[in-house]
């Protein structure tokens, strides 16, 4: 399978702090992978480096198979807008309305019509289980739980790729939780997106992920011992005997119940 962003050997050092360190990690087209692993991990500076918001130190970042760093300037930018990315706190633009702050990447790129704008936020909105009568609200007018919705529908609106979701469950009461939970997976099914996501919430990481990465601090870390102890599935990492793996999951997950059937969305609880 063919893959949409892969990591080689990949170096990050803050003040002397190897927080990564030849970090290697694939993400095929198509799956959703949960990134997980206690603070300070890395975790969030993987997903940075992944966006090529951080550069890392050494190491070679790939987007759909192709070395970043080789790629002209131009040719970066358009294959970025080929990665959409949900913020841990929505990061609406306070100012504008709600039209406006999913309307926003649309007019940047500038290639769309006001009409066709139009038409593409409100199926957004609508995609994401919102009415378009809050176009005219601004986000301090919303609950937090709409305003993630409504920052994944402004993700979705230029058509990636990839989606990158960061803790896209924090603060959120398990209603909320659970709708953002169905919408990562019906993002998924109804367009082929490959997901990345960080958490630490192990129910997210059981209704919606494929495959599970857990990485662990390179500062806990003899030698050049690999970060990540632990890619796999769900059944797997609740069976996992790594004394690691199992004090971070904890009672959370039963084995022998998720070898038996798959995990439930939200709407299928219902």
């Amino acid at each position: 399978m063919s893959s949409a962003i892969e990591l080689q050997n990949i170096r990050c050092v803050f003040n002397n702090q190897k927080v990564l360190w030849n970090l290697n990690l694939k993400i095929s087209v198509g799956e959703t992978v949960a990134i997980v692993g206690e603070s300070g991990c890395g975790k969030s500076v993987t997903m940075k480096v992944m966006m090529r918001l951080l550069k890392p130190n050494a190491g070679a970042l790939k987007w759909f198979g192709s070395d970043v760093q080789s790629l002209s300037i131009q040719t970066q930018r358009e294959q970025r807008l080929r990665l959409g990315y949900l913020f841990q706190g929505a990061a609406l633009f306070d100012s504008l309305t709600i039209y406006e702050n999913v309307a926003f990447g649309l007019r940047q790129i500038g290639n769309y019509s006001e009409q066709q704008v139009q038409r593409i936020v409100v199926s957004r909105l609508e995609e994401v289980g919102l009415d378009a009568d809050i176009v005219h609200k601004r986000p301090s007018e919303i609950s937090g739980g709409m305003q993630k919705r409504v920052g994944l529908a402004r993700a979705l609106a230029l058509s990636p790729d990839v989606m990158f979701y960061d803790e896209p469950t924090t603060g959120l009461d398990p209603v909320n939780s659970r709708r953002i939970d169905d919408l990562i997976h019906s993002v998924k099914e109804a367009h082929g997106v490959t997901g990345i996501i960080v958490t630490h919430d192990l129910r997210t990481v059981q209704r919606v992920a494929d495959r599970i990465v857990m990485l662990y601090p390179k500062r806990k870390i003899d030698g050049e011992d690999s970060q990540v102890i632990f890619d796999g599935t769900l059944a797997d990492l609740a069976a996992s005997t790594d004394v690691r793996v199992k004090e971070y999951v904890g009672d959370e997950l039963n084995a022998k119940k998720l070898s038996a059937s798959p995990p439930q969305t939200a709407t299928e609880a219902a």
